[in-house]
């Protein structure tokens, strides 16, 4: 079985911009989508439509487009929010002091045993150095 890459709503946000200064960060985020083995959660659908839809985007995508995406990447595994990803957020938050949100992203992704894949600057270090497992405890 391969490794899941757990894709959070940056990755999903990058793949459909337009902006010519987020060429390369858009051409990453295809390559990651493009890869075997993707994940993501149902929060981080949520959130991707909220951003890619919000009226205050430069470049807002309407409704039937985000809602297709959103269908089409439902071939991804998807992790469901459950009360137990929901406790897990709120003891990772605890004791590591992330927002609440970037928690349950963790605690999906620990659900699903996947490596955390985004541009944001602390998730590298998440995966690298303490990884999905040092978090269990």
């Amino acid at each position: 079985m391969s490794t899941l890459h757990f894709l959070d709503t940056n990755i999903l946000l990058y793949s459909i911009s337009r902006d010519p200064n987020e060429t390369r960060k858009r051409e990453q985020a295809i390559a990651l989508m493009d890869e075997d083995g993707g994940a993501l959660s149902v929060q981080v659908l949520q959130e991707f439509y909220v951003q890619a839809t919000r009226a205050s985007r430069p470049d807002p995508i309407p409704h039937p487009l985000a809602a297709g995406l959103i269908r089409t990447w439902m071939r991804f595994a998807v992790q469901d929010i459950t009360a137990s990803i929901l406790t897990q957020a709120l003891d990772i938050k605890a004791k590591h002091g992330f927002s609440y949100w970037d928690s349950a992203i963790i605690a999906a992704s620990i659900s699903m045993i996947a490596i955390i894949s985004s541009p944001a600057i602390f998730w590298p270090m998440i995966s690298a150095s303490i990884g999905p497992f040092a978090l269990r405890s």
